[in-house]
């Protein structure tokens, strides 16, 4: 390899599904095309094929297990690391960056390869979650996750914590996308009631925290206004018991014809395309909000809560979108407006771009790498 060629290895738990999961690859394969070597370490999952297509390495080790008995794999990892000899060692998930760390302690300082973290989510605030603040450079996917390791773990540098916002392809997500007529035909067959009317999505795991009941209450809100809006829930219930008691508060509203909850759809794109609005109203600020990125991305409107990441996103490309955190008579009366305005008011995403966020995470890298070597040579 030349002196300017980077070897990266990349830890998570597994290559299933999610925004981990898809940032990770997304950096693997900026790597691949960078002319670099990129590897990743992980238990493996349908995503794993997908990976190696592209050109990066795959090893499998069970990081997704969290127990006492996950440290074995630390013996394991520094004999990966012997052999593999990265450049980079780079971990995104807690369980995989405590192994991570405690191998890479076993080896010499001087030839050890360099360890980044990234934040990705706000994490419970502890002694296990602090090892994501270890790294050589720790990578904040926002300014609410930077804020959230300043504040609770004061020993990392400030110094040290470089925000790299996640970032959407436009390839990925065109504005102005329209779905295909066929997928249309057959989006309309399975959910009628969604011909012709005012659509709007809320997207993720259906937990208390990611504000179901206050989406409720918008729609039920907006058709006693007089819009004929039909709410869309796209993802899985994470505990039977609030899918239940959603379902019965739909019941309490009159909303059964209001309402359809979708599962989980591998097309999120058309649908979020397909919507008139999409919302975004975590009770607790999240660290990012990929879904909402998209979706300004596709040119649909996003609303949603002025906190934590979305309240960042929005701020930068959609103000409109944004409203004072659980003000529901405000989000009420920004729906109507941007309803009524339609779509073709959203600028777009620059400076939120998947291009933008690869080039910022390999210079990271080239940063630590380049960095040793001027050290050494002096």
């Amino acid at each position: 390899m030349s002196p300017e060629t980077l070897s990266v290895l990349q830890l998570l738990p597994a290559l299933v599904s999610g925004g981990v999961e898809r940032g990770t690859l997304e950096v693997a394969r900026a790597l691949i095309a960078g002319g670099h070597r990129s590897i990743v370490v992980s238990a493996g999952g349908p995503l794993v094929n997908q990976l190696i297509a592209e050109g990066s390495a795959h090893l499998t080790l069970p990081l997704d297990r969290k127990s006492p008995l996950a440290l074995g794999q630390v013996l394991r990892l520094r004999r990966l690391l012997d052999t593999v000899r990265p450049d980079i060692v780079h971990a995104r998930s807690r369980l995989p960056a405590w192994i991570a760390w405690l191998a890479l302690r076993g080896m010499p300082e001087a030839t050890r390869p360099r360890f980044v973290t990234t934040v990705h989510g706000l994490y419970s605030v502890g002694r296990y979650s602090a090892v994501m603040t270890r790294g050589d450079v720790v990578i904040a996917v926002s300014e609410t996750a930077r804020r959230y390791v300043l504040e609770h773990y004061p020993a990392c540098p400030e110094a040290r914590i470089r925000v790299i916002h996640r970032g959407v392809a436009a390839a990925e997500f065109p504005p102005g996308h329209r779905p295909e007529p066929a997928w249309l035909d057959a989006w309309y067959q399975r959910y009628p009631r969604l011909r012709d009317a005012v659509v709007i999505t809320i997207a993720g795991r259906i937990t208390r925290r990611k504000g179901h009941d206050t989406f409720l209450r918008l729609i039920a809100a907006l058709r006693r206004d007089g819009v004929p809006a039909q709410g869309v829930v796209v993802g899985v219930a994470a505990r039977a018991r609030y899918d239940r008691e959603l379902r019965r508060a739909i019941a309490q509203r009159q909303l059964d014809e209001a309402i359809t909850f979708t599962g989980a759809r591998d097309d999120i794109r058309e649908v979020l395309a397909s919507s008139n609005l999409v919302v975004a109203l975590s009770v607790l600020p999240e660290s990012f909000g990929r879904t909402a990125l998209e979706a300004l991305s596709l040119g649909v409107p996003v609303l949603g809560w002025g906190h934590g990441g979305v309240g960042e996103i929005l701020a930068a490309l959609f103000p409109d979108g944004s409203v004072p955190p659980f003000d529901e008579a405000e989000l009420v009366h920004r729906a109507r407006m941007l309803l009524s305005r339609g779509r073709g008011q959203v600028p777009g995403v620059a400076p939120f771009t998947l291009e933008r966020m690869c080039e910022e995470t390999i210079a990271v890298y080239h940063d630590l790498v380049h960095g040793r070597r001027r050290t050494a040579s002096s």
